[in-house]
């Protein structure tokens, strides 16, 4: 155990470390976590024997469940609503003229059955939404046309297609007595249903529930993502097809501090994309990949330039999409994580076949990652399709959480300066704006000639302050013995380069004044510049 722990423990640094050098690198990041895996690996210099592809399945699932979660959690309903329609015929009709591109000419080409080459098929037919976005936003590649809101969509929701045809090839091939409409129905009606009930459930809580520990709704949202795939699975359903729907249907209802659960589960999936490429890099034996490399040769270069392409334009062409937008879609039909485990899932089912498919998969997203990946930046200029003025951060909800502006409460008094005053002519640091009033119960949005009143609240938006490491925060409780019980703010001798900022007072927090009274259990914030 003490081993295990401490291997986790130095792959975990050394993928971080290795994150912020691969940033400056000309391939994907993800890259570098395979090979990282396969160092390690029983043919590596390390040379750890890894083969339990039960227990990778099953890391590899929960780790996808936060991704897929993530990825439905940032996406903003309102930038894809304009190429919604074509996010989801591809995400649905374009998986399914995928894998029949690609099954029939593995059955032509490589002379495998119906069945198995239609399986093939399937298991690579989706795209990876964990890649996708790794490149978009490490790239910073805005594309025009909303394109980038059009893959992160598709890349997205494609995988529970994918996993459906996986499942019902598996039980035709295996001779399992199933009726393929009522497991089809099964995996749809329970996966939306399930995504729905569960992340409306999970809305209503996160916004009437107080919690009470800190931090509560983050753990509250993990464990809905939890139960979001594994109810409707229980029940036959596609717990993707469910988890990326409750991650939708959360990701774009207000959400008390949102910010919380962004920063989270932006950390959550960083980790598990790090830990499904290194896991995948260490259950790989390169060794054995000599038997499978032509045919996933073959297959990638099919997939590349004529599976993926040809379902792209049959379905963006009825949408008189441009032939520079259905190129760069084309391109972007990256394979990755989902695809591999959906492979391991055949190989636990003990399908017959003529290849090892995780082996001629995991070659296949190596090469896909790699090439298209590394070339995604370069096809978008030469296809004109960059947005030079955009920002890909825009398409995804967890930009409006990361922006550096904060909202502030300014109350106005009888004597205060700006009581009475008109908006223009009263003085305000450059940099503060005042975008609303709160006044009588009602809402102001105000302008320059708007009079501000005694008793009026401004909500004022201002820049982040980001230099925090000049400033340090420090709690003093004040307790019965304590120099300051019972004494106003303006009596108290503070040091020189510190500043009370807050008071903490039975859950309040009190913004402080030189006439305020400091009581027994307040807890004193000082500032230390």
């Amino acid at each position: 155990m003490n081993e295990v722990l401490l291997l986790v423990g130095i792959v975990i640094m050394i993928c971080i470390l290795l994150g912020r050098f691969a940033e400056n690198l000309p391939v994907p990041s993800l890259l570098i976590f395979i090979g990282l895996g396969m160092f390690f690996g029983v043919n590596g210099p390390i040379g750890i024997q890894f083969d339990d592809y039960s227990v990778s399945e099953n890391i590899c699932t929960i780790c996808l469940i936060f991704i897929m979660f993530y990825g439905g959690f940032g996406t903003n309903i309102s930038s894809a609503r304009p190429v919604l329609g074509k996010s989801i015929c591809l995400s649905t009709l374009g998986v399914l003229l995928t894998a029949g591109f690609t099954g029939t000419f593995i059955h032509f080409v490589l002379g495998l059955s119906w069945t198995e080459s239609i399986l093939i098929g399937s298991v690579i037919a989706s795209t990876d939404a964990a890649s996708v976005f790794n490149i978009l936003r490490s790239q910073s590649l805005a594309l025009k046309d909303n394109t980038a809101s059009l893959l992160e969509v598709e890349s997205g929701s494609n995988d529970p297609i994918s996993y459906m045809l996986t499942l019902v090839l598996i039980s035709v091939i295996t001779g399992e007595e199933i009726s393929v409409p009522l497991m089809l129905f099964q995996q749809i009606f329970f996966g939306l249903a399930g995504g729905f009930l569960i992340g409306w459930i999970g809305i209503l809580l996160l916004r009437h529930f107080n919690f009470e520990m800190e931090q509560g709704r983050t753990i509250f949202v993990f464990a809905v993502a939890l139960t979001a795939y594994a109810l409707p699975s229980l029940l036959g359903g596609n717990g993707y097809l469910s988890v990326y729907l409750c991650g939708i249907l959360m990701g774009n209802y207000y959400i008390p501090d949102k910010k919380y659960l962004v920063h989270f589960f932006d950390t959550i999936t960083g980790i598990s994309q790090m830990i499904i490429f290194f896991l995948l890099g260490l259950l790989v034996t390169p060794a054995q990949l000599g038997p499978v490399l032509i045919p996933a040769i073959l297959i990638m270069v099919f997939l590349t330039l004529a599976g993926r392409p040809l379902s792209v334009l049959l379905i963006l062409a009825p949408f008189r999409s441009s032939l520079r937008q259905i190129g760069v879609t084309a391109w972007s039909g990256l394979r990755g994580v989902a695809s591999i485990v959906f492979s391991i899932l055949v190989v636990l089912n003990d399908v017959p076949m003529k290849y090892n498919l995780f082996n001629l998969v995991f070659c296949i997203v190596l090469m896909s990652i790699a090439i298209q990946g590394t070339l995604l930046p370069w096809v978008s200029e030469k296809l004109q399709m960059i947005d030079l003025h955009g920002n890909v951060e825009r398409t995804f909800n967890d930009y409006q959480e990361t922006t550096g502006v904060n909202f502030i409460k300014i109350h106005v008094k009888e004597r205060d300066r700006l009581a009475h005053c008109l908006l223009k002519d009263a003085f305000l640091p450059s940099g503060l704006l005042i975008v609303m009033i709160l006044r009588d119960n009602d809402s102001i949005v105000p302008n320059g000639n708007t009079e501000i009143l005694p008793n009026d609240l401004l909500v004022a938006a201002a820049p982040e302050f980001e230099d925090r490491r000049n400033l340090s925060l420090y709690e003093n409780v004040i307790r019965p013995n304590h120099p300051w019980l019972n004494k106003p703010l303006w009596k108290i001798s503070i040091p020189a380069g510190c500043l009370i900022v807050l008071i903490l007072r039975d859950g309040v927090s009190i913004i402080p004044e030189g006439k305020d009274v400091l009581r027994e259990g307040d807890v004193i914030v000082t500032a230390r510049f």
